[in-house]
């Protein structure tokens, strides 16, 4: 798994067109204040250790959001960051897997509309820690 994690001050996206047939549908649009942005990339080899990867994944965005003092968390599906890929299923899984542990740890979290392509808008701070890529 991949994770390219992003502290910032805010972050909007826009549902652009939709990739699975099986998406639920997605609000139009939504935004976020001071909250970390994490893009994921759950790999093919994720779903062989699907609980370690999944718990070390949170256990890095805990850890993050520990450093900077953010309690907001949004998730988002971004398969670009390794040329490995997971199943579209297990990527959904996955993600959700991920959310329950960071909720479970008192973060508010969302999850940006799985299966769609998305227009956005990032604002980065510009702290070293404000730009930190993990692989678990």
């Amino acid at each position: 798994m991949k994770l390219l994690m992003f502290d910032t001050n805010g972050f909007w996206y826009k549902p652009f067109s939709n990739t699975l047939e099986t998406a639920q549908a997605a609000a139009d649009e939504a935004a976020f204040a001071d909250s970390l942005v994490i893009f994921i990339n759950v790999e093919e080899e994720d779903e062989h250790r699907r609980d370690k990867s999944i718990r070390k994944a949170a256990e890095n965005i805990l850890w993050l959001a520990k450093k900077t003092g953010r309690t907001k968390v949004v998730l988002h599906s971004f398969a670009h960051l390794s040329g490995s890929k997971s199943s579209v299923e297990f990527a959904g899984a996955a993600l959700q897997g991920i959310r329950d542990r960071l909720v479970a740890k008192g973060l508010e979290v969302a999850i940006t509309p799985f299966g769609y392509f998305l227009e956005f808008k990032i604002h980065v701070k510009g702290e070293s820690l404000a730009k930190v890529w993990k692989s678990v």
